[in-house]
């Protein structure tokens, strides 16, 4: 990926010995925090779905939609209240991928790091583009839906990988990795708005 999109995700790979006793538990220990998470995203819709992307509950989308159309401005506590439920999303999905095993926080970054740049919107964006940009993502989309089963099937041999051998398998690590950083660039242009530039077809 470009370090100069707008988006970037960085997952730092644990080298060293993981819990196993924690990882086979993790179906059960996931429980509370994915509970607060759908509870912050809107009561119980969840802001992570099956394959541990980030989905559109509890984002402010539509409003960030109508005032870049209407006024060509991203409002910041929008801006800073998409980023800090994204990170949150994120984190919690790493522990549920089996990508950390440090429970999720709900402020610090821990192993997850993901950058979203504030965009100027007068400058940066288009007003219309906001429009379509969904549409636009759709090839992204399609390939997503079959890379996020391809990235569900990986952690679950890396379930295996870790009670025997303590570790994440570090290809598998790097793929599951790639799959989400692919979905942040998705999410960031097609409905997080925080970019025009058309995401790579990349992990």
């Amino acid at each position: 990926m470009p370090a100069e999109y707008p988006a970037r995700l960085a997952i730092a790979y644990p080298d060293r010995q993981l819990n196993r006793l924690t990882t086979f538990f993790r179906p059960i220990l996931v429980i509370p925090i994915v509970i607060i998470l759908a509870l912050l995203a809107g009561g119980g819709s969840g802001a992570e779905n099956q394959e541990g992307n980030l989905s559109l509950a509890g984002l402010v989308v539509l409003p960030v939609l109508l005032f870049i159309l209407f006024r060509l401005k991203y409002p910041r506590w929008w801006f800073d209240w998409n980023l800090a439920l994204s990170r949150f999303s994120l984190r919690v999905a790493s522990y549920c991928l089996l990508l950390d095993d440090t429970y999720p926080s709900a402020e610090d970054e821990q192993a997850v790091r993901l950058d979203l740049d504030y965009p100027n919107a007068s400058q940066d964006l288009n007003r219309w583009l906001p429009l379509v940009k969904w549409f636009l993502a759709i090839p992204h989309i399609v390939i997503l839906i079959l890379l996020d089963v391809a990235a569900l099937c990986v952690a679950l041999v890396a379930w295996f990988a870790i009670l025997f051998t303590g570790r994440y398998p570090r290809g598998m690590f790097d793929f599951v990795v790639g799959v989400l950083r692919w979905n942040v660039r998705v999410g960031a242009y097609g409905f997080l708005l925080i970019t025009d530039k058309y995401p790579p077809f990349s992990l």
